[in-house]
């Protein structure tokens, strides 16, 4: 303390001091309780100045500006465009949406991509939607009555892989693995794997709205029963199917992960905000 105080330009200050020149409130307290013929007026005022402390300087628990980012959290994207896709559904097939969720979907290369999940009596709908031009680039339609295991658990990779991501998943299957050729395996673009494997939105705690959309929990406890019905209902066809349910790991075999390294952690798989580009 000697030496700080040797600085030119440098004084010592004494908190102490500081202290005494701003009581705390319990020493108004103390004063007036003691004094009960003196104004309560400064009780009164050494309140005021800790209500205004709290109020200008807030511990928010999130931060909106990140959650601005994504077109999906825009004023009225999330229900234009459910409300586009249940027309195309309600024209093209003549079936009624009974739910409708915000999810992540993890592809076989551990690629996120945003997508929007429509649930009717017999199909779950797994939708690509732009929320930029507002528009559908790809629907996925699965018959409920296909669906043989769902999957619940943490994600897993091979020892050797070198882009794991923690947390935890479903997995909705609706087929073997066993004729998967091998080209469609190793094709990042192939629509002909026999699942899907989704994990909660990053929208999920930025609002109540998105909480009840985004949650995996809520999906799964709608998907599960539906899938029971449609079977029923199937089972004059003699399918035979049924449903397992199970809790495991999720595996997904990728090794090297260059390409999702680099899509995951730029967001690439979701209407986000990229930022002005130019002079």
């Amino acid at each position: 303390m000697s030496t700080i105080g040797s600085f030119e330009g440098f004084q010592p200050v004494s908190l102490k001091q500081e202290e005494d020149d701003q009581p705390f409130e319990n020493d108004h307290l103390s004063t007036n309780e003691g004094n009960s013929g003196k104004d309560p007026v400064p009780r009164k005022l050494s309140r005021q100045q800790s209500m205004t402390k709290a109020t200008l300087y807030p511990n928010p628990y999130r931060q909106p500006y990140v959650s601005r980012k994504y077109f999906v959290a825009r004023p009225g994207a999330i229900e234009t465009a459910v409300e586009d896709l249940k027309g195309h559904i309600a024209q093209t097939s003549g079936e009624t949406v009974q739910g409708f969720w915000l999810l992540t979907e993890i592809d076989h290369w551990n690629n996120e991509k945003e997508k929007i999940l429509l649930l009717t009596d017999k199909t779950l709908l797994i939708c690509k939607y732009d929320f930029i031009m507002l528009s559908c680039v790809q629907m996925q339609q699965v018959p409920l009555s296909a669906i043989c295991r769902i999957c619940l658990g943490k994600f897993v990779f091979p020892g050797m892989s070198l882009d794991k991501r923690p947390g935890e998943g479903l997995r909705i299957c609706w087929g073997t693995t066993e004729g998967w050729s091998l080209l469609s395996r190793w094709n990042p673009w192939s629509t002909e794997v026999p699942y899907a494997t989704f994990t909660e939105h990053p929208m999920k705690n930025t609002s109540e709205e998105f909480i009840e959309i985004c949650k995996l929990s809520g999906f799964t406890a709608k998907l599960v029963p539906a899938i029971e019905n449609a079977q029923k209902n199937s089972a004059g066809s003699g399918s035979g199917k049924e449903l397992m349910v199970l809790t495991q790991p999720i595996l997904i075999e990728t090794y090297t992960g260059l390409m999702s390294f680099i899509g995951n952690r730029n967001k690439l798989g979701y209407s986000l905000a990229r930022g002005s580009i130019g002079f």
